[in-house]
């Protein structure tokens, strides 16, 4: 079983029913193309399952981990997080903070002047199958295979 997850959210705010906002709210995807790392857990997989029509999710792996949180990650004020910032939380770089979140020892919710999500841009060169399919259908949808390929063009 997979220590943590990807999750990103690929649909807008319209037309999502409100027990769907509920659960994208508590996993911290408010917006479009939003990503967070989760840790792999029974009732967390259950809320993957239930708003899989609008969100898709792949085993994290820590190389992924470190480049999101290298790039993308942001603390309060929306500024980039430097190691500076890490010390005082208890790691030493952002390699250590990216092998302890994509392993499931720490969830992001925990590491509080960090923000939880990670604003990603629309991929380059688009989307190369539906957005409107789950990945078995043929789209981006629900546990997908491929979303590191795809998050790395959103990076």
């Amino acid at each position: 079983m997979a220590k943590a997850y990807l999750v990103v959210r690929m649909t807008g705010q319209i037309n999502v029913p409100h027990w769907a906002k509920n659960t994208m709210t508590l996993l911290k995807l408010d917006k479009k193309f939003r990503a967070t790392i989760i840790p792999a857990k029974d009732n967390t997989l259950g809320m993957l399952n239930r708003v899989k029509h609008y969100v898709s999710w792949q085993e994290v792996s820590a190389d992924i981990a470190k480049e999101l949180f290298s790039k993308k990650g942001r603390k309060s004020g929306y500024k980039k997080i430097t190691n500076e910032d890490l010390t005082p939380l208890g790691f030493k770089s952002i390699d250590d903070l990216a092998s302890s979140v994509s392993e499931g020892k720490t969830s992001m919710n925990k590491i509080k002047p960090i923000k939880p999500w990670f604003a990603l841009a629309p991929p380059k060169k688009g989307f190369k199958r539906s957005t409107r399919k789950t990945y078995g259908e043929g789209g981006v949808l629900g546990q997908n295979k491929e979303l590191v390929e795809l998050v790395r063009s959103m990076i």
